[in-house]
């Protein structure tokens, strides 16, 4: 029993350390990373003194004067790791660029590279350190999940890394590489729909049932996704992230629609394999408590799950999509743009259609998992009927045997009526 408790002790140790390594090495004091484009490296340090610094007044009213705070930093990471230097923290009055520093603030700097050993390079400060508290979101995050979730908790926390490393480590470098976009979401979420199933769920009916409607689901997204996307002459563009690829050193031929698909593909995969999941799981307890329910009354109720369960999931894949958008809805209520200019936006037409093709995949896989299901459940079922009642016979065989022998042993009930006695009386009447 020890030895089970420490075999659990060492996997969940094991779960947390290979989730946590890239965002522990991210957040620790010595990481740094380097830019060979401009001979920058990015470290981290800490605001130890405002040597001048900017009102909140004269921040407010500079108009198009430049104002700088002077600081005193102390670097907490790389080659100048421990030593105290003061720069320059230029304002420019845009809420986005500006990073207005206060005393004991832990910053993020680029340090570029020294022209001699015997002087210091130059120093800029590039934003907030933000991976720190990242990591702490992610600590109890993955605490809650193991608390509450107990093995199923720890299963999952193990699932979600296998899931963020398939897309770090699969997906994104065969799409630099120059694959189809496409063809490589698909094949990363099958292979991520399986390893998480069968890891939560273990390998058994329910789990295949739900990898099948889960498949089918997302195939069906992509393919309506990519369907209306062509008719609607969608750039995949879009976004400012989209337009940065078109400059990136690699010089790549990227396929922006593809990648626009992709992500559809992979935004839905979660949604659909919760629903498909839950009913196939459902539906493994129902014939569990009713061995004897037939195929068709097995498949509508999975059916009838799943229609409870497609409103609340739909809602999220709908509300998650709209919730990015919030300021760029307020832009155009603000400015009062029609309704038509709207909808004929690229960005606007992206985002519709990635949300109502995820939606339309998601429901689609609640009669196809739940047909799915029923049929291989039942199958299955009948398979091990067949198979207990070939051991049974297997088992009794030489029994039954000698009952027969023994039952045509004995003699007939013709037997007794031919060997009883005639009454002579009556033989002469």
């Amino acid at each position: 029993m020890q030895g089970d408790k420490l075999k659990k002790i060492i996997f969940m140790i094991f779960i947390m350390l290979y989730t946590f390594s890239p965002m522990v090495y991210a957040a620790s004091d010595s990481a740094s990373s380097y830019s060979p484009e401009n001979h920058f490296v990015t470290e981290k340090a800490k605001v130890v003194n405002i040597i001048s610094d900017v009102s909140k007044e004269e921040y407010d009213t500079q108009g198009f004067q430049d104002l700088k705070q002077v600081v005193e930093i102390q670097i907490l990471s790389g080659e100048y790791k421990g030593q105290n230097v003061t720069v320059e923290n230029d304002l420019s009055n845009h809420a986005y660029y500006d990073i207005f520093l206060e005393k004991g603030d832990r910053i993020t700097i680029a340090v570029e590279e020294a022209v001699s050993d015997y002087e210091m390079p130059n120093i800029y400060i590039s934003g907030f350190e933000r991976d720190r508290y990242e990591l702490y979101i992610t600590i109890i995050f993955i605490f809650l999940l193991i608390f509450i979730g107990g093995i199923k908790g720890i299963k999952a926390v193990f699932s979600l890394g296998l899931s963020i490393s398939i897309i770090l480590f699969l997906i994104l470098p065969m799409i630099l590489k120059g694959y189809s976009p496409i063809l490589s979401s698909v094949f990363a979420a099958v292979i991520i729909t399986t390893l998480t199933l069968f890891i939560i769920a273990g390998i058994n009916i329910k789990s295949v049932s739900a990898i099948i409607g889960t498949a089918f689901g997302v195939i069906v997204a992509g393919i309506l996704a990519y369907i209306t996307g062509s008719l609607s002459n969608l750039t995949g563009l879009a976004s400012h992230e989209a337009n940065m690829l078109m400059y990136i050193p690699q010089d790549i031929s990227f396929d922006y629609r593809g990648i626009l698909f992709a992500g559809i593909i992979i935004g839905t995969l979660g949604a659909v394999m919760d629903i498909a999941m839950s009913i196939a799981s459902s539906m493994h307890e129902i014939r569990e408590i009713e061995p004897n329910i037939s195929t068709k009354n097995l498949i509508t109720a999975g059916i009838n799950i799943g229609r409870d369960v497609m409103g609340t999931m739909t809602n999220t894949l709908i509300l998650a999509y709209t919730g990015t958008s919030i300021p760029l809805m307020l832009i155009f209520i603000a400015y009062d743009y029609p309704l038509i200019e709207i909808l004929n936006m690229d960005l606007i037409a992206t985002e519709i259609i990635r949300s109502i093709a995820g939606s339309i995949g998601l429901v689609l896989a609640i009669p196809f998992t739940a047909m799915t299901c029923g049929i291989i459940i039942n199958h299955s079922a009948s398979i091990k009927r067949h198979e207990r009642i070939r051991k049974l016979k297997e088992e009794y065989k030489d029994d039954l045997r000698d009952m027969y022998e023994k039952i045509k042993s004995e003699p007939s009930q013709s037997d007794y009526i031919n060997d009883t006695p005639t009454d002579p009386e009556s033989s002469e009447m």
